[in-house]
């Protein structure tokens, strides 16, 4: 559907990680990795593509103690948003999940046994909630010679590590989301030092037995985009599952950040 390269003199503004688009696509909810959630409005052409966008507002996440937690822990990199609006954020260097109460408030969900052994910079970068409530959590890179991304779920107040997702390439997690028909899809992220970044979304069906029916519906080519890393879906005003994707440009002058849009197939 289109790329819109997004510039802004807010200081805040970069390093976006995540992203929620309203079921509408006229407003989002984006996430940094330096733990500020944006909240911005979406103008669209005749055609449904992005024409621009306006940053609403800003609030930097604080902790239960309602400070500014350290530097390690306001890594958020996933976003998911529950029917009733609750945002829940995932987070790498101090790796958990917390759900955003609001006024910049948070409260860390209980852990699994396993985040505390994840890699600094490679954890739980990838976030979303099924219409039942319960979150799915996935970290970026499954570790040296995992055939498998271990897929975290949490419900009634605890996790399970009951779902995998197989690896294929390369490629690491960096971002999920459900459609309304409670399919399961996966953004990730593949870098070459000569050509840039790829991008791949692979879909799942999520049944009584794990996720199934593996389909890859999208690989970008080396370079065609910057550092996709947050995905949302939504469908348009034909009915069509829209696939919103925002890239992290680092605090770098070199990357730009960008909102892409692609329509995908039923």
């Amino acid at each position: 559907m289109g790329a819109l390269n997004i510039r802004s003199d807010a200081p805040l503004l970069g390093g976006l990680s995540a992203l929620e688009m309203a079921g509408d696509g006229a407003s989002m909810v984006v996430v940094s990795d330096r733990g500020i959630v944006f909240q911005a409005g979406i103008a669209r052409d005749g055609a449904g593509r992005i024409a621009g966008v306006t940053l609403t507002g800003a609030e930097e996440l604080l902790g239960q103690n309602g400070r500014r937690g350290p530097w390690a822990a306001r890594d958020s990199e996933g976003v998911a948003r529950g029917a009733d609006g609750t945002l829940f954020l995932s987070f790498e260097g101090d790796h958990r999940v917390s759900r955003y109460l609001g006024g910049a408030q948070s409260e860390a969900l209980p852990p699994h046994p396993d985040f505390a052994g994840f890699a600094p910079n490679a954890a739980l970068e990838a976030l979303a909630i099924d219409a039942t409530g319960r979150l799915y959590a996935l970290p970026e890179d499954p570790g040296a010679g995992a055939q498998d991304f271990p897929v975290y779920r949490f419900a009634d107040g605890a996790w399970d590590r009951a779902l995998s997702l197989p690896r294929r390439g390369r490629f690491l997690a960096v971002g999920a989301d459900f459609d309304d028909l409670g399919r399961f899809y996966l953004l990730e992220r593949d870098f070459s030092l000569l050509f840039g970044f790829a991008a791949r979304i692979r879909r799942f069906a999520l049944t009584d037995t794990g996720l199934t029916e593996e389909i890859t519906l999208l690989t970008t080519r080396y370079g065609q985009f910057s550092n996709l890393e947050g995905l949302s879906l939504w469908r348009n005003a034909e009915g069509q599952i829209v696939a919103s994707m925002v890239s992290d440009d680092n605090f770098s002058p070199l990357l730009p950040t960008q909102i892409v849009e692609y329509l995908l197939p039923e």
